[in-house]
């Protein structure tokens, strides 16, 4: 680069070998009217773009409006340190191809793939393709997050055409801009999946999206295929809330990646460490006392000291991925910034979501922003015989209550399916163990009933009520 202090030419123009200077427009006739706006304009197309990384676009070009911000105004990067790593992976200079994001809710995810948007708008244009669980969620995020994002950043504004002027390419699910286009479609729609090729995909709570797309197959596999052209130049952004083990997309892609987590330093020891939901503690029935542990000098951290802890926080990866041009983030609600969501309110809703398991799910994906154990998965996923299976299931039952009247036995309602267990004395013949894993498997679908001997943990009776049909299973 040139010495800052030096004077510029009237045009940067090339260096011969020998290393002269020339001015280009020496030999032009400038003496026309309007000369001087067309020089403006080339000088300006002949500059190089300044090198910048999402993160860095974002602080100097991003505005965020109050209709879709809690906090309006410019957007800094430092209001979530965490998200400034995960951003710059999203950059062209940057090597990741496929970046996964598995996180709590309400944490920056998705502003942080806005600003990814407006960075490929402005710096990298492309053909780009942005995936909602639904075309009816991809018509409301058009209308509440990106068109304020275009309209109040000027960067983009010049860049993309309003709606409502003639022949614009920017209709409610395609933006056009100079090099390139956006389109934004749902996973339920094969046909948007299929519509052409992109060089950026932003998959955004892929756990939300259905099973196939108008039967034609997985939504996140027919989007990824879109990119098959651009090779090591495609980019891909998966974002989700996590939902149940074993069926979550964005556990199975973070599980396959470097598993990266945003370790932070104790201000009494220095100790770096992840924060974990089991070392958040508060006196009983009072969430308002909730601090932090640390895991090293085990001290109390106060949350105002937070904001310091994010600051001087790093990502680390603790896992080898088995791509190596894939990397995974893993972010809890513990590192909502201070006036998001805090460890008290954090405390609370754990609390009030106790005796609920529908609450204890809600809370445990988007407060841990991991996946709900549902107990038939938990006891199909590794027995290999029988007794494992009814060892499981029995493990897996929540604390007992009362029988009802004018029935005995020990009773006790199972966790996940909304079923029950009965333990009796029965005997039952033998029962292959597919049909034993088929059973507990349909337990987790249907209202259920499991009956059993806890002393030897080897009679189960599952009984599955369906239009008043009842169907016996007996695992030896």
């Amino acid at each position: 680069m040139s010495d800052s202090t030096s004077s510029p030419s009237p045009i940067s123009g090339s260096r011969l070998d020998e290393g002269e200077e020339h001015d280009l427009t020496a030999d032009l006739d400038l003496g026309f009217d309007g000369a001087e706006d067309i020089l403006r304009s080339w000088r300006k197309g002949m500059r190089p773009d300044p090198d910048l990384t999402v993160s860095e676009w974002a602080d100097e070009h991003r505005w965020l409006s109050s209709r879709g911000a809690a906090e309006p105004g410019r957007y800094r990067t430092a209001r979530a340190p965490y998200l400034r790593e995960i951003m710059d992976a999203l950059s062209p200079r940057h090597p990741a191809q496929r970046v996964t994001f598995m996180k709590a809710a309400q944490v920056g995810a998705t502003e942080a793939g806005n600003n990814w948007i407006g960075f490929v708008i402005h710096h990298a244009p492309g053909p780009m393709l942005a995936v909602l669980p639904s075309l009816e969620l991809a018509k409301r995020t058009s209308r509440g997050r990106l068109d304020p994002l275009i309209a109040d950043s000027p960067a983009l504004r010049e860049r993309v055409n309003p709606a409502r002027s003639r022949d614009a390419g920017n209709s409610m699910l395609s933006k056009e801009f100079p090099g390139g286009i956006l389109v934004l479609t749902g996973a339920n729609s094969a046909a948007g999946l299929r519509s052409m090729p992109a060089r950026y995909i932003f998959l955004d709570e892929v756990d939300a999206y259905p099973a196939s797309a108008d039967e034609e197959g997985d939504p996140v596999t027919l989007a990824e295929a879109r990119t098959t052209t651009f090779s090591h130049r495609r980019k891909v952004f998966m974002v989700s809330t996590p939902t149940i083990r074993g069926l979550s997309r964005i556990e199975r892609e973070f599980d396959a990646s470097d598993q990266r987590r945003y370790f932070v330093p104790c201000p009494h020891c220095r100790a770096m460490q992840w924060p974990q939901f089991e070392r958040l503690r508060w006196d009983k029935g009072r969430p308002d006392t909730a601090a932090y542990h640390c895991e090293g000098c085990e001290k109390p951290i106060a949350e105002h000291h937070k904001t310091r802890m994010l600051e001087q926080g790093e990502w680390r990866a603790t896992a080898v991925s088995a791509d190596p041009h894939s990397i995974g983030f893993h972010i809890s609600a513990l590192y909502s910034p201070l006036g998001w969501k805090s460890w008290q309110q954090i405390a609370r809703e754990w609390l009030a979501a106790q005796g609920s398991e529908e609450m204890l799910r809600v809370a445990r994906n988007t407060l841990l922003g991991e996946t709900w154990v549902s107990c038939a998965c938990a006891c199909v996923a590794k027995p290999r015989t029988r007794a494992e299976v009814v060892r499981g299931l029995i493990t897996c039952s929540e604390r007992p209550y009362a029988s009802p009247p004018g029935r005995s036995g020990h009773r006790s309602r199972l966790r996940s399916c909304g079923g029950q267990i009965n333990h009796s004395p029965q005997r039952a013949r033998q029962m292959p163990i597919d049909q034993a894993l088929m059973a507990v498997f349909l337990a987790s679908l249907s209202s259920i009933v499991l009956v059993g001997s806890p002393l030897a943990a080897t009679h189960v009776d599952v009984r599955i009520d369906s239009n008043s049909v009842a169907k016996r299973f007996w695992c030896d």
